[in-house]
């Protein structure tokens, strides 16, 4: 068969074994192929009316047209590429050649972790801006989906030629011709600034070096940006021992790194250990404008976020300064030197608030999760509200993941304190003896390391909560130890809820309930987003409090966060609270639900085998009660509700059921 290829990265050109396909002149044909080729599924006839067509006479025949002439383009023989069905419209080109679609599956995958080879195979792509002289008029939502994909694709660009010079030999010829580009296509880039003035000086070209560093101090000037760090980096290289060895570009970097790391525009201090994040102001997509609901939405994110106390958030000042000069995200995300960037559209078509929302690792230029909600606004405010809890609660989820994984890639003794907590949140949430020591280990190095970090001392007390609920150890010293890290946490900052949440948990254990639901309130009344606050409080009031308040703050937490590594705890919680309103057939299903989760320890199997006990289903339940006592061979009725603590009338209830299946 023919080889197709699409080129996107520059003017959009189509050829078949490299012989060029003509295409009609029209440019709404072009916008939807482009559109088309990069839509992750199949897109409805409407949405590419209301995206191409400024309500024409007839804009469904038009659509139909462009159809007929892109099935003339990009059809061959037994091979359809146009695909509708029902109402939908998709384009399958998994077997052509597009470049915009390599250059996403390299992002996704990676930058950094591409060879030589395909990094230079990618830099040959990009021709140009992405769909290169093609804007509409009066056709507002592609024009605006347009400049997200330029600015996406940009970044991209910038990313590969970043991680290519890094690869080539120090100082090579075609090392410099990659740093001419890259400080072209991004020129408040300041790494591509310092590798460039590294290489220089490599080659001896301390002239040419100099003249870069004047012409971009004005530059940077120009846009009221400090310029005293790249200066204080290139003062740096110049005072390198003479007649030392070469170093490549990346240990260059490596060397000057803090030099530059107080670059962001805005002011104030940054803590180059700590993962940061930049909002950007979402646009009104009915005209690519900002303002009124939008920007009310973008404020209370940051806010939200900002609360939550996990990672560095820029103050909306500074986002909305580099917004109102039309800098691009992912450029603001390196002038404010962040790790990550989030953007976001907001439009309102015919009783429909639709907001789509992407975050960016502003170094790889990769997309770590993206997402559209789709609401009718009822209640605007209840929906915007519900909406921003999702993308609040994403947001960090993913972003914690990220750092999660990136601490498990390096060598125990290389971590900073930020890599040393995140490296312990992942032993942590594998739930058993062995990982829960690993954890309480790298906690321990985070906080040497960083004494003030209270998100470090709130793991920590975590790793001692295990100890004393699994009852791994000593139950009074391990909850007398959660204690003690939870009020430490407390001390260095009063205002993160995971300090809050750490000391509500750590009362529970010492039966103060009455102080752990205080403590477990102000987590959330500091942050509504923080979802394992809502956890907690779903916990506590399964066992002794109220239980109906228990199904409401587990609902609530698994909305949050739906993916959540304790999410086992969540329909556990809630399965008690149903056996204490006497609701044994609803406490089976959520018991079941919450042993099914790949994580569950062998308490949240027993809250099942109880539960399907109580609802009359014991074969289900003996099931459950074999599973446990293969580990633990005397477990009984005792254990399980010394685990907890449940009013009387629950112990009654939990007691009869472990009659019924022989755990008494």
């Amino acid at each position: 068969m023919p080889v197709l290829s699409v080129r996107l990265l520059g003017p959009l050109a189509i050829s078949r074994n490299d012989v060029p396909v003509t295409l009609p002149s029209s440019r709404k044909l072009r916008a939807l192929l482009a559109y088309l080729a990069l839509a992750p599924h199949p897109v409805s006839r409407s949405r590419l009316c209301e995206l191409l067509w400024d309500v024409p006479n007839d804009p469904r025949g038009e659509l139909r047209w462009c159809l007929s002439k892109l099935r003339g383009a990009l059809d061959a023989p037994g091979r359809h590429r146009v695909v509708t069905q029902g109402d939908t419209v998709a384009l399958d080109l998994s077997d052509c050649l597009v470049d915009a679609l390599e250059v996403s599956r390299a992002a996704a995958q990676g930058i950094g972790t591409l060879d030589v080879d395909r990094l230079r195979a990618l830099a040959k792509l990009f021709a140009g801006d992405f769909l290169d002289g093609l804007e509409l008029e009066r056709s507002p939502h592609f024009n605006s989906w347009l400049i997200a994909q330029r600015r996406r694709f940009s970044a991209c660009h910038a990313a590969v030629l970043g991680r290519l010079v890094a690869s080539l030999p120090a100082h090579s010829d075609e090392a410099i011709a990659h740093l001419d580009t890259w400080v072209e296509l991004a020129p408040f880039d300041t790494c591509g600034h310092l590798a460039l003035l590294s290489n220089l000086a490599g080659r001896g070209e301390a002239g040419a070096a100099e003249q870069h560093l004047a012409s971009a101090e004005r530059l940077f000037r120009s846009e009221e940006l400090d310029f005293a760090p790249l200066r204080a980096a290139w003062q740096a290289i110049r005072e390198q021992r003479p007649g030392s060895s070469p170093r490549t570009h990346a240990a260059c970097l490596s060397t000057l790194s803090p030099l530059v790391a107080t670059m962001p525009a805005a002011p104030g201090p940054v803590e180059p250990s700590h993962a940061s994040l930049a909002v950007m102001p979402f646009v009104e997509e009915s005209g690519g404008t900002r303002g009124g609901l939008a920007d009310g939405f973008t404020h209370d994110i940051i806010t939200r976020l900002a609360k939550l106390r996990d990672f560095f958030v820029i103050a909306r000042g500074s986002v909305f300064a580099l917004a109102e000069q039309n800098i691009a995200p992912e450029d603001a995300g390196r002038r404010l030197n962040v790790d990550y960037v989030a953007t976001g559209t907001v439009r309102s078509p015919s009783g429909r608030l639709i907001v789509s929302v992407e975050l960016v690792e502003v170094r790889s230029a990769r997309i770590v999760w993206a997402e559209t909600f789709e609401r009718r606004p009822d209640d605007i405010f209840s929906v915007l509200d519900d909406i921003g809890n999702s993308i609040v609660s994403s947001i960090s989820a993913e972003i914690e993941t990220v750092e999660r994984n990136r601490a498990m890639l390096k060598a125990p003794s290389s971590l900073n304190a930020w890599e040393a907590y995140h490296r312990g949140l992942w032993h942590m949430y594998r739930f058993t003896q062995a990982e829960n020591e690993q954890a309480r280990h790298f906690f321990a190095q985070a906080l040497q390391l960083d004494p003030t970090f209270a998100r470090a001392y709130a793991g920590l007390s975590f790793t001692h909560w295990q100890n004393a609920f699994q009852r791994w150890g000593d139950r009074d010293r391990e909850s007398a130890l959660a204690f003690e890290s939870a009020g430490h946490s407390l001390l260095v900052d009063d205002h993160n809820p995971a300090a809050h949440w750490a000391m509500g948990r750590a009362l529970w254990l010492r039966g103060e309930q009455d102080g752990s639901l205080l403590e477990l309130e102000r987590a959330v009344d500091l942050s509504p987003n923080f979802a394992l606050g809502h956890y907690a409080l779903s916990f506590v009031h399964s066992q002794s409090g109220d239980p109906r308040a228990a199904i409401g703050s587990s609902d609530h937490s698994r909305h949050l966060s739906p993916f959540d590594p304790l999410l086992f705890g969540m329909l556990g919680a809630r399965a008690m609270a149903h056996v204490r309103l006497g609701q044994f057939e609803e406490a089976a299903e959520w018991a079941l639900k919450a042993a099914a989760r790949p994580n569950a320890h062998a308490i949240i199997l027993a809250i099942a085998a109880h539960c399907l006990a109580l609802a009359g289903r014991l074969d289900e339940a003996r099931g459950f009660a074999a599973a446990i006592r293969k580990t633990r061979p005397d477990y009984c009725a005792d254990d399980f509700i010394g685990t907890f603590r449940f009013e009387p009338d629950a112990v009654a209830l939990f007691r009869q059921g472990a009659r019924l299946i022989g755990l008494n």
